[in-house]
């Protein structure tokens, strides 16, 4: 399993893209995180394959029906994702 910090950036808060994220990783079947950063972007932690993270990738790139995604910046997490489940973190 790979790990990556998917740093988001563009108009993704305050339009439900936090949900948007955390929907799509049951269909795919991610593992980790999804928080608001203090800057305006937002911070994915996510776990899983590489099929399944190349996946999750693209679909946040294209954003939810009210964002508007301009950059991601895709590094590999070296920290440890635990649980079993994706979940939104406050």
């Amino acid at each position: 399993m790979k790990q990556k910090e998917l740093l988001i950036y563009g108009r993704v808060q305050g339009v439900g893209f936090r949900y948007f994220t955390w929907k799509q990783t049951k269909n795919i079947g991610i593992r980790g995180f999804v928080k608001n950063l203090n800057d305006g972007s937002v911070q994915v932690i996510a776990k899983g394959n590489t099929e399944q993270l190349t996946q999750f990738c693209q679909i946040l790139k294209r954003g939810s029906i009210f964002a508007k995604v301009s950059q991601i910046i895709e590094k590999d997490y070296l920290g440890e994702v635990s649980g079993e489940k994706f979940y939104v973190k406050y």
